[in-house]
C-alpha cells in the first residue's frame, strides 16, 4: 500500500526520506524519467527504474525526495562503497524542474553522506541533472566540477574506415579471463588523467576490478555486449595494450562503455582499431546508433570520436566532493 502523501506545510522542508515512500509514490516520476531517458537519449531506463522501485519498497535505498502539494515531484538516491558516496540518480520533474529543486535534493544527499565518519568523497554523473557549467554547488567547499559529453552516431552514417595501426598488435574477443589484466591496464592508463578525478576507481587495480564488475553485472551502463567487446596484446609479448568494451541501450542502440590503451601504445592507432571493431559490430548485428560519454577537457578523444561520426547531444556535469 502507497504511504499516505500530505500537502507540504507552508514553510516546512519540502524534503522526505527516501525510506518512508513505496514504489507506488514514485511511479509518476519514474515512468516520467523512463519516457525522458528514452526521447532524449535513446536510452532503456526500464532496468535502472526497476531496481529503484525494487528497493524502495525494501525500505533500502538512501535518499531523499521532493514532496510538494501531496506528490512527489523529485527524487535521489544514494549508495555508500567503502569510504565513498555515489549520488545514483536525481529527476525532477520537468514542469516544476528548477535548479533551486535539484540543489535541495543534492544539499540533502552530500549532507548526509559526509556525516558519516569513514566516508571521505563523493561523485556524481548526473545525466537528467539541468547542465549549468556555472551551478553553485551544495557543500561548495572541497566541491569539483567537470564538463562531460553525451556522444551519439548513427552507425549507418559512421566513418569505420581502416586506420594505421604503427604497432604489431592482435585483437580477441572480450573474455573475463581478461578481468584481472584489464585492471591493471585502467589504472595504468588514467595515471594521471582527469578522468581519475571524476572517478577515482580509475586510481588503483582494485578500483579499476571493481569499476570492471560494475559495467559487466550491473544495468547502470546497459546490458554489457560482450560480442562486441574486444581486448588488443602486443605481438611480441603477448601483454594486453588495449581495451573497447560495449553494452546495449536498448537492444538495438550500442554504448561504448570503456575505451583505453596502455601509456606504451598510445598513439599507435591502437585504440582507434578497437574503437572500429566494436562499432562495426554494433553496426553487424543491427544496431542503428551508438553512444559514448567522455570528458570535455579530453580533447584528442573528443576529435576522434567526431572523426568517426559522433555528435554532441547533451552536455552535462560530474561532480567531486573531498569530505574533509
Amino acid at each position: 500500500m502507497a504511504a499516505r502523501l500530505h500537502p507540504t506545510p507552508r514553510h516546512a522542508s519540502p524534503i522526505v526520506d527516501l525510506r518512508t515512500l513505496t514504489a507506488m509514490d514514485l511511479e509518476p516520476v519514474l515512468q516520467e524519467e523512463t519516457a525522458a531517458w528514452r526521447t532524449e537519449l535513446d536510452w532503456d531506463f526500464d532496468k535502472s527504474a526497476d531496481l529503484v522501485r525494487r528497493f524502495v519498497d525494501l525500505r533500502a535505498l538512501n535518499g531523499s525526495a521532493l514532496v510538494e502539494d501531496g506528490s512527489v515531484t523529485g527524487y535521489l538516491y544514494y549508495v555508500l562503497e567503502e569510504n565513498k558516496g555515489l549520488v545514483g540518480d536525481l529527476y525532477v520533474r520537468k514542469a516544476l524542474r528548477t535548479k533551486d529543486r535539484e540543489n535541495l535534493l543534492l544539499d540533502s544527499a552530500i549532507g548526509a553522506i559526509a556525516a558519516n565518519p569513514y566516508i571521505r568523497r563523493v561523485e556524481s554523473q548526473l545525466m537528467m541533472l539541468t547542465y549549468d557549467a556555472h551551478r553553485v554547488l551544495p557543500h561548495a567547499h572541497g566541491a569539483h566540477s567537470y564538463d562531460r559529453n553525451f556522444m551519439r552516431v548513427e552507425l549507418p552514417d559512421a566513418d569505420l574506415t581502416e586506420g594505421k595501426v604503427r604497432r604489431p598488435m592482435y585483437v580477441e574477443r572480450w573474455t573475463d579471463l581478461y578481468h584481472d589484466d584489464a585492471a591493471v591496464l585502467i589504472a595504468k592508463s588514467y595515471a594521471g588523467h582527469v578522468d581519475s578525478q571524476i572517478n577515482d576507481q580509475y586510481r588503483s587495480v582494485m578500483g579499476a576490478r571493481r569499476f570492471l564488475h560494475n559495467i559487466v553485472e550491473y544495468p547502470g551502463c546497459g546490458t554489457f555486449y560482450r560480442p562486441a567487446s574486444y581486448a588488443a596484446f602486443e605481438a611480441a609479448t603477448g601483454r594486453l595494450c588495449g581495451i573497447s568494451l560495449a553494452s546495449l541501450v536498448p537492444s538495438d542502440c550500442g554504448h561504448i562503455t570503456q575505451i583505453c590503451v596502455s601509456p606504451e601504445v598510445r598513439g599507435t592507432g591502437i585504440g582507434h582499431a578497437l574503437f572500429r571493431r566494436s562499432l562495426q559490430t554494433l553496426r553487424e548485428v543491427g544496431c542503428r546508433a551508438a553512444s559514448l560519454t567522455v570528458t570535455s577537457a579530453n580533447a584528442d578523444a573528443v576529435a576522434l570520436y567526431e572523426r568517426v561520426g559522433f555528435r554532441t547531444i547533451r552536455r552535462f556535469s560530474a561532480f567531486a566532493w573531498e569530505c574533509l
